[in-house]
């Protein structure tokens, strides 16, 4: 019987593997079938739901997690809250994406739950502590970055 041999290209020395493009991340993030969304794309209510988006952009586009991994985490908590019977009609799906993020830096080792908590009680700090239609604003120096590896400007492209 002869033996069948299948036919091969030399990539020796060509590119077989590309960086991932940003754009395509993007992309792919706005095409989820539960991002709130208009003929024009995402559509957020506050800013800091924009800033949650882009976040989640920009660590995907950067490697530091798959978008599979995105997946399987923002679907934990989309699941987590219909086992804890929530009322949903959309308007918490953003805060699903932050317990996500939270639970992804912390899986990654981006940061520390101890970082996040300390953060999450200055803004509660911070909002308590603001007059009423005043923009609320952590002090500068308690705070570090919590992701470094983050270009500071990230969120101006989404908001």
């Amino acid at each position: 019987m002869p033996r069948q041999t299948t036919r091969c290209t030399s990539i020796c020395g060509r590119t077989t593997l590309s960086q991932p493009d940003p754009r395509s991340a993007a992309k792919r993030f706005e095409a989820s079938p539960l991002l709130p969304q208009d003929e024009d794309g995402p559509v957020f209510a506050e800013p800091w739901q924009a800033q949650a988006f882009a976040m989640a952009v920009q660590l995907s586009a950067e490697g530091h997690f798959t978008w599979t991994e995105w997946t399987e985490a923002l679907g934990g908590q989309l699941q987590a809250a219909v086992y804890r019977v929530e009322q949903d009609d959309g308007s918490r799906y953003f805060e699903h994406w932050v317990a996500a993020l939270e639970l992804l830096v912390a899986d990654k080792n981006l940061t520390d739950p101890a970082s996040l908590s300390e953060r999450k009680e200055a803004w509660v700090d911070a909002y308590l502590h603001t007059p009423h239609g005043h923009p609320v604003e952590l002090e500068a120096r308690s705070m570090t970055p919590l992701i470094t590896t983050i270009d500071p400007t990230w969120y101006h492209r989404w908001t």
